[in-house]
C-alpha cells in the first residue's frame, strides 16, 4: 500500500469528532448518489453495515448508537485504525508511507509505479477526492482513471456548507444558533439540525442537501411544525404579546428575534390579520435561501462524482476495459449521506476488490 502521507488514516482520526462514525445501520442502496443508483447494491449486499460490526466488536471496540443510525467509537478513532492496521498485518501489507506516487504504467499484464517503487499485476485506485485538502487530500485517483482511459464523473464538493450573500445578513449576524428543522432542495427533503453561521448556513440537515444542490437552487427550510395553528394559538393566548414573544416559544431567541425582523409585524397579536399571521406561518415552514455557493472542498466531508461506475463492474469494482485495475470508495462515482455511509461505502467497496484480486491470485 503506497500513501504520500506520513501516517495512515489521516482523515479516519479526525472523523466524527475524533470518534470515527465508522458505519450506519440504516445503510442501504438508496441512502447513495451515483449516476447509476443500482451501482452500490452489489458491493453493500455482500460486505454489510453488520458484517463491519461484527469486525469491530471482535476487536473489542467499544460503541454507541447516536442518532439516524450513526455508530461511534466510545473511545478513539484510532481503535479504527489501528484494528485496519492489524487486518494489514494479518494480510502481510506492506505499508509504505511517505512515498510519492509518481508515473504509472502498464505493460506485459503489470503495473509499475515510479522506477522501481512497485510492481504488481493488479492496482487499486483507493485514494478518495479532493476533500478536505489539508489533510492531504488530491484528484489523484481522477488524473490515474484519465491515463487509462476511463471517464470521469465532474467531481464536486458534498456534505459542504452553503456561503450566504449580503442580503442574508440578518442570519449571518446569529452565527452560532442551532435548531432543529426540516431542509430541503428540489424534491429531496431530511429532517435535522440546522445551524447559522458568520458566513454560511451549515448542520446535519444542510450538508445532507448541499450533495443534492445545484448552482441557482432554492433551499427551503421548515422551522415549525403545524405553524398557522400555533401562530393563532399564540394570538390567542397571548394578545398583547408582539410576534417575537410567539416566535421565541418556537425557535430559539435569537432566531425568532431575527424572523419577526424579517417578517416585519410590529403590532400587538391581537392588532394581526388572521391572513397576515398565516403569512408570518409561511416563513416558517418555508424559509428560503438562495446560497451564493459553498465553502468548498476546503469544508466538505466528501467528493461527490469521480470515477465513473459506467468504466466498472459493480461485483469486482475492477475496471473492465483495464484488467488488473480497481478502483473503491470515495474515488468512485458514489456517495453516501452523512453519517457513516460514506465508510461503509468504502468497506463493502474494499471488500469486493479484496475478494477479487484474491480470487484471481488463487
Amino acid at each position: 500500500m503506497l500513501d504520500h502521507a506520513d501516517e495512515p488514516s489521516k482523515k479516519i482520526l479526525i472523523s466524527g469528532g475524533g470518534r470515527c462514525n465508522f458505519t450506519n445501520m440504516a445503510t442501504a442502496p438508496e441512502c447513495f448518489l451515483s449516476e447509476n443508483p443500482h451501482f452500490a447494491k452489489s458491493a453493500l449486499s455482500r460486505y454489510t453495515q453488520w458484517d463491519f460490526l461484527a469486525l469491530v466488536e471482535r476487536y473489542t471496540i467499544a460503541w454507541h448508537e447516536k442518532t439516524l443510525g450513526q455508530l461511534f467509537c466510545d473511545g478513539s478513532a484510532r481503535q479504527i485504525v489501528a484494528l485496519l492496521l492489524d487486518e494489514c498485518r494479518a494480510g502481510t501489507v506492506d505499508i509504505k508511507l511517505s512515498t510519492t506516487i509518481g508515473e504509472i504504467s502498464h505493460a506485459d499484464g503489470l503495473f509499475r509505479i515510479g522506477t522501481g517503487t512497485a510492481t504488481a499485476p493488479q492496482l487499486v485506485i483507493a485514494t478518495g477526492g479532493p476533500s478536505i485538502p489539508k489533510m492531504g487530500a488530491t484528484g489523484k485517483a481522477y488524473a490515474i482513471a484519465k491515463q487509462f482511459g476511463v471517464d470521469v464523473v465532474t467531481p464536486r464538493p458534498a456534505l459542504v456548507p452553503f456561503t450566504l450573500g449580503p442580503e442574508e445578513q440578518l442570519f449571518r449576524d446569529i452565527s452560532g444558533v442551532s435548531c432543529p428543522a426540516v431542509a430541503a432542495v428540489g424534491d429531496v427533503s431530511f429532517p435535522e439540525a440546522v445551524l447559522f453561521t458568520h458566513k454560511c448556513l451549515s448542520g446535519p440537515a444542510i450538508l445532507q442537501v448541499s450533495s443534492y444542490w445545484t448552482p441557482g437552487q432554492t433551499i427551503s427550510l421548515r422551522l415549525v411544525e403545524e405553524a398557522t395553528a400555533k401562530l393563532r394559538d399564540a394570538k390567542r393566548r397571548m394578545p398583547r404579546a408582539h410576534l417575537k414573544a410567539a416566535l421565541a416559544e418556537l425557535l430559539p431567541n435569537r432566531l425568532a428575534e431575527a424572523l419577526a425582523t424579517r417578517i416585519g409585524i410590529t403590532t400587538e397579536l391581537r392588532n394581526v390579520a388572521d391572513v397576515t399571521l398565516d403569512a408570518a406561518a409561511e416563513s416558517l415552514t418555508h424559509l428560503t435561501f438562495q446560497p451564493t455557493g459553498t465553502e468548498g472542498y476546503a469544508k466538505a466531508e466528501v467528493t461527490a462524482g469521480g470515477i465513473s461506475t459506467a468504466a466498472l463492474s459493480s461485483k469486482t469494482m475492477e475496471v473492465c476495459q483495464v484488467p488488473g485495475l480497481y478502483a473503491i470508495g470515495e474515488a468512485v462515482d458514489v456517495t453516501g449521506w452523512l453519517g457513516g455511509y460514506n465508510f461503509q461505502w468504502a468497506w463493502s467497496s474494499g471488500v469486493a476488490a479484496g475478494r477479487a484480486i484474491a480470487a484471481r491470485c488463487g
